[in-house]
């Protein structure tokens, strides 16, 4: 028998063609994994045109001269609306856009602002002990802002994970622009 030849059936279908497509596509559209690639910002947002989650999608370019360059996209997984315009914003704009808000946000709103103080504080400590200097530390605001900026830019995918679900209000993308809810 070859594995390629498909027979008309003569039973009645447990599920409609419809209802099958429909399944199908919401299970591609969810996935957040491509070549066991994980994304830092997946299920973290979500779509502010229609509501659904956010996924990614990598992009390989190879240019003539050789060089690859790797390119993450985010947008809407058109779950609520399969004709969602909400459209990709790229990764680099979208943490651009993630620090911009940082700025902008309360550092109340930021919880893990304690987390984050701490570790501004061991970072300092360790500075000192390393070049024997003996002074009092102080961790300002902007210390904390351009701590979670840096998490946001070279973090791991754990830790900007763990910045932006600290958040106290939702990420939504809308229109390729970021914004809390």
């Amino acid at each position: 028998m070859g594995g390629n030849t498909w027979y008309q059936g003569k039973h009645e279908p447990i599920v409609s063609k419809d209802l099958f497509d429909l399944v199908q596509d919401r299970i591609t559209s969810q996935t957040s994994r491509v070549n066991n690639q994980e994304f830092a910002f997946t299920k973290l947002m979500k779509c502010g045109l229609c509501g659904s989650g956010i996924t990614a999608d990598e992009k390989i370019k190879k240019q003539l001269n050789g060089n690859i360059h790797r390119y993450v996209y985010y947008g809407c997984t058109r779950f609520n609306d399969k004709e969602c315009k909400c459209g990709y914003i790229r990764e680099d704009d979208l943490i651009k856009q993630l620090e911009n808000l940082i700025d902008q946000m309360s550092l109340d709103e930021i919880g893990i602002k304690q987390k984050i103080k701490a570790e501004v504080e061991r970072h300092k400590k360790f500075q000192a002990g390393m070049l024997g200097i003996k002074s009092i530390i102080k961790v300002a605001d902007i210390d904390i802002r351009n701590y979670a900026k840096y998490i946001l830019r070279d973090g791991t995918n754990l830790e900007k994970r763990e910045l932006i679900s600290c958040f106290k209000s939702k990420v939504v993308i809308k229109n390729k622009l970021v914004s809390l809810e």
